[in-house]
């Protein structure tokens, strides 16, 4: 043992259990599998292994060892690879699928985790050495707070209003309050969709936020989420009684329809305000340098 080895060792520790903690299982019920929370963890104790030995090296003026960062960054990309290939795999055999969109921004949350890991294990490593171990468990506190924040991003009751909606036909036209859906011409059908059918309108509350909710991925991710927490009354080879969401082009409300099993309006508003705002969907066009010249910015 020599004055880096407890560093070392806690910077480690610290890192595996930041790694631990970011590594949940949720509504999206992924990674539910062991051995899928194996791979990660294991990859969270190399990120923090990583992050831990670069400050030793650099105080031993070994700064040839600190290139290895550069080859932890391509490995660690090749876990986005890795989850966005199982989950594009999964997707076709789910009833209503996550869409290309949501997949990326899994599998982006699973590769920038790592990076905080070796963030927390460098940091309180640095404490260790610089303030002892009490420093160390000041910064490990500050880590695992900021970690937390920077975990959760936005969800849609930020950005809109959500409301239910009477769903009827016009003939063979399904409707959500105004807003076109599709069209069941099978009586049949349009009784099951009477029955389990339900109906949101989801109402911007500002312009930037119609550009965000008419993508098509964000649109996807919210009949998955919802589908996937509440059910959904459907099987394959039924494209009648696919969920669906369509936008009013005069406001920009969306339109949503879902056919769920466990029939609860209140809930299904809840599920549907917690669906993540995912970051390829965000558009901002008034921050266009056209919009803020017409501003007189």
């Amino acid at each position: 043992m020599n004055e880096y080895t407890m560093p070392i060792i806690y910077g480690v520790t610290v890192g595996t259990i930041a790694r631990a903690l970011m590594l949940r299982t949720d509504y999206r019920q992924y990674p539910t599998y062991l051995h899928g929370k194996v791979i990660h963890l294991a990859l969270g104790f190399i990120a923090a292994g990583l992050g831990s030995v670069a400050i030793p090296a650099i105080m031993e003026k070994e700064f040839t060892a600190v290139t290895f960062l550069t080859i932890a960054a391509s490995q660690f990309r090749e876990v986005r690879n890795m989850e966005r290939n199982t989950l594009a795999e999964l997707d076709g055999y789910e009833l209503v699928p996550r869409g290309n969109t949501y997949i990326e921004g899994i599998a982006i949350a699973f590769e920038s985790r790592n990076y905080l890991v070796i963030f927390t294990a460098f940091l309180t490593t640095f404490a260790y050495i610089v303030m002892n171990w009490s420093g160390a468990i000041v910064t490990t506190i500050i880590c695992f707070i900021l970690n937390k924040k920077l975990m959760s991003g936005s969800t849609l009751k930020e950005i809109v209003d959500i409301s239910l909606s009477e769903i009827y036909f016009d003939g063979a036209g399904l409707y959500v309050d105004n807003i076109y859906i599709m069209n069941i011409g099978l009586p049949e059908r349009q009784e099951e969709i009477k029955k389990f059918g339900m109906g949101f309108v989801l109402t911007p509350k500002n312009f930037d936020v119609r550009s965000t909710i008419a993508n098509l991925g964000q649109r996807q991710a919210i009949l998955h989420d919802v589908s996937v927490s509440l059910g959904v009354f459907r099987d394959s080879g039924t494209p009648a009684l696919v969920p669906l969401i369509k936008r009013d082009l005069d406001d920009g409300r969306i339109g949503v329809f879902i056919l769920p099993q466990n029939q609860d309006p209140k809930k299904a508003a809840k599920i549907i305000g917690a669906v993540p705002v995912l970051e390829n969907a965000i558009r901002m066009p008034s921050e266009s340098k056209v919009s803020k010249k017409n501003r007189g910015v």
